[in-house]
């Protein structure tokens, strides 16, 4: 399994399961207290699937990262309970552009790009980051085609960006990676739903029809409570010769033809 890294999702590291992980975790980071600020807004960009913190300790940061982590493209799904919508809806009304399109809501970190504290030679961003009062590079790297991708989805769909990172960090991203306006609307953590160690993506809180929403997505942690909504993609770090974005641009154009969406993507999930 793949492990995000920071405020994005960049280290690879082995994934721990349970609670034995979750605390070797923990010792961690108090072995290693002059970093705290600095692992903590790593952690954040992970995909660690274990239960948070235990209420009785306090003094563990939240990461800055999206730090999910979860079953791998393929494994069996389980439809968890969803929690009741809200009465006040994440995203506003439809606009008139984009009356009748569906809804997409797209992944950041490992998904369209890969960041790193460490710098990265070929880096299409530098990012200032600032933590703690310390200012701190963060080094972007675009997954490939994410451009042609991006254009293409503006045309046909709402699109919308939700990430589990903090917005310190994934703003800045999305204002350098979109240069086009395709994000109508952008979600950070505090739009996420935490379940069990999990920041979930909880569809039915968008105000959209949920049978005309889409979810873009490396980790199924996050769309845990709509599976059947979810286009998983593999996570990504720094293959320049991957393709999985241009090679999804004709499914969604088929899509959004579509009426319902469920039945293409059952279609998707079964091969």
């Amino acid at each position: 399994t793949q492990v995000r890294g920071p405020i994005f999702k960049a280290a690879q590291a082995p994934m721990v399961s349970g609670s034995k992980k979750a605390s070797q975790c923990n010792v961690s980071l108090k072995k290693q207290r002059s970093r705290s600020i600095l692992s903590s807004f790593f952690c954040c960009f992970r995909d660690y699937n274990v239960e948070g913190p235990p209420a009785s300790s306090p003094s563990v940061l939240p990461p800055l990262v999206e730090e999910n982590g979860g079953l791998q493209k393929g494994d069996q799904r389980q439809v968890i309970p969803i929690p009741s919508p809200p009465a006040k809806y994440l995203l506003p009304e439809v606009t008139v552009l984009d009356y009748g399109k569906k809804c997409v809501v797209i992944d950041l970190d490992e998904t369209l790009v890969h960041s790193s504290f460490k710098p990265i030679s070929n880096a299409d961003f530098i990012v200032p980051v600032e933590i703690d009062g310390t200012i701190h590079q963060v080094y972007v790297l675009k997954r490939p085609h994410v451009d042609e991708f991006l254009q293409r989805m503006g045309q046909l769909f709402e699109c919308v960006l939700f990430t589990a990172s903090l917005a310190k960090y994934a703003d800045p991203v999305a204002d350098l990676l979109d240069r086009w306006g395709v994000f109508r609307a952008r979600l950070f953590r505090e739009s996420c739903v935490f379940h069990r160690g999990n920041y979930v993506k909880d569809l039915s809180r968008l105000g959209r029809e949920l049978s005309k929403v889409i979810i873009v997505d490396n980790s199924p942690a996050s769309y845990i409570f709509h599976p059947e909504n979810a286009v998983p993609v593999q996570s990504w770090f720094d293959d320049m010769t991957d393709t999985e974005l241009l090679d999804l641009i004709p499914f969604f154009e088929g899509l959004s033809r579509e009426d319902d969406v469920y039945s293409m993507l059952h279609r998707l999930c079964n091969r």
